[in-house]
């Protein structure tokens, strides 16, 4: 299994990526998680729809809790886009927060026993979580846009995610503009 080193910091200490990188013009990788209610759900049954995957170590800590609210704020706002929220964090945990929290517009979905970390290259290695990343693919599945959070306790450049998601909106292409 590949690894990449020092390319993403916790509180300043560097840490060490599992899996293979993920880059734009990739075809997204399937992967299987699982949803609130302990169903399976694949990555590619959202083929068809613009999807931002939004990766997180724990919606338990406050930089994902903010995190997650703002991109259920946004999804609100955006038509033919999903959603997705995924993290480690138990399936029960992650439905709690979403009650807590009235967030029905973002998606949470469990890596607790899949391969997602892996096959997208951002599971931190010895912590065993997913280091903060988001991914843009397109209708086709195709890996349009890739933001990996420097440091893991920063929130990400929202601005710049959805301006990758109505970038390949506006002409339909698939290509961010």
């Amino acid at each position: 299994m590949a690894e990449r080193a020092g390319v993403t910091t916790m509180k300043g200490n560097p840490l060490t990526l599992v899996g293979n990188e993920i880059k734009v013009g990739d075809q997204a990788p399937e992967a299987t998680l699982v949803a609130n209610d302990l169903s399976e759900v694949k990555l590619s049954s959202f083929k068809g729809k613009k999807v931002i995957i939004s990766a997180v170590p724990s919606l338990d800590t406050p930089v994902c809790d903010l995190e997650t609210k703002r991109f259920n704020q946004e999804a609100s706002k955006l038509s033919d886009v999903v959603v997705l929220t995924i993290s480690k964090d138990l399936p029960f945990a992650q439905k709690r927060w979403c009650g807590a929290n009235g967030a029905t517009a973002v998606k949470t979905l469990s890596d607790y026993r899949g391969n997602f970390g892996e096959t997208y290259g951002i599971l931190i290695k010895g912590l065993s979580l997913l280091a903060r990343c988001i991914f843009v693919v397109d209708e086709a599945g195709k890996v349009t846009y890739v933001q990996l959070v420097k440091e893991v306790a920063s929130e990400p450049n929202y601005e710049e995610v959805l301006k990758a998601v109505k970038g390949s909106e506006a002409c339909g292409c698939g290509h961010n503009h």
